[in-house]
């Protein structure tokens, strides 16, 4: 289906994911603790968020905050660049779909550490404003290890590459500078877009089991080919994309 009346939502606005809970990967098994005040990790953790954050007012800066959006339609857009067509409601509606399902199938696995470690977040720690003044109240309240995005972002380059193989490494590319985008916000650390990683990555490899997930990846893929061969084009400044995602690219993580 892609009508979100059929498939419900998990929160206010956003799909129910393809995979029950009782299929979730268990981020708090599958993660170390994150590192420890005082510690040398901790140390190196916020040496590399600093490093980071130097980028905030910079064009790198400007496509991280445009990253922090996860609501559609606007967050259809974030790998179309990579893709290589535009991704909507109305041209692509199984592709829209996909990443709207897959994005609770990778974000709510994380809660279980996130409530866990309730590790705050170094807008917190070290009191700094963080790129989304608006949301920092929210945020406060909601652990920072793992990054949920950073799950979100790496599981939709995961399942892209799936969709769109040929496409893999601008994908991956564009994945990874999605997750590095929430410590060049202030948002999380280095640590946590790691951790965040991994579990998006479990999580796509727990919706292999999922048939309706399956059935609708093969959809996507016809969309994309359909929309390839005639000639759709992504909407956005994919070269100024590419060279923000160039300029922090042989930065860790």
């Amino acid at each position: 289906p892609t009508n979100p009346t059929q498939i419900g939502d998990i929160w206010p606005g956003y799909l129910a994911p393809y995979l029950p809970e009782s299929a979730w990967p268990d981020s708090l098994a599958l993660l170390p603790a994150p590192p420890a005040p005082g510690s040398p990790a901790y140390a190196a953790d916020t040496a590399g968020f600093q490093a980071l954050a130097r980028w905030r007012d910079t064009p790198r800066g400007a496509l991280a905050i445009r990253d922090a959006e996860l609501h559609f339609p606007a967050a259809a857009q974030a790998f179309s660049c990579a893709l290589g067509i535009a991704v909507s409601e109305a041209a692509t509606p199984h592709l829209h779909t996909l990443l709207r399902r897959t994005l609770a199938d990778a974000a709510a696995p994380t809660y279980r550490a996130k409530t866990h470690y309730r590790r705050a977040r170094p807008f917190t720690a070290l009191d700094i404003p963080s790129c989304t003044p608006a949301e920092e109240a929210s945020l406060a309240r909601d652990g920072s290890y793992p990054s949920g995005h950073s799950a979100i972002g790496w599981a939709w380059a995961l399942v892209l590459t799936e969709v769109a193989p040929d496409r893999t490494d601008a994908l991956l590319q564009r994945g990874r500078a999605y997750t590095q985008s929430r410590a060049i916000c202030g948002v999380h650390w280095p640590s946590d877009v790691e951790a965040g990683r991994l579990v998006g990555a479990a999580a796509v490899a727990r919706l292999q089991s999922s048939p309706v997930y399956r059935a609708q990846r093969e959809a996507a893929r016809q969309e994309v080919a359909a929309s390839r061969a005639a000639g759709a084009r992504p909407a956005g400044d994919c070269a100024a994309e590419a060279a923000a995602i160039a300029s922090t690219a042989s930065m860790a993580p």
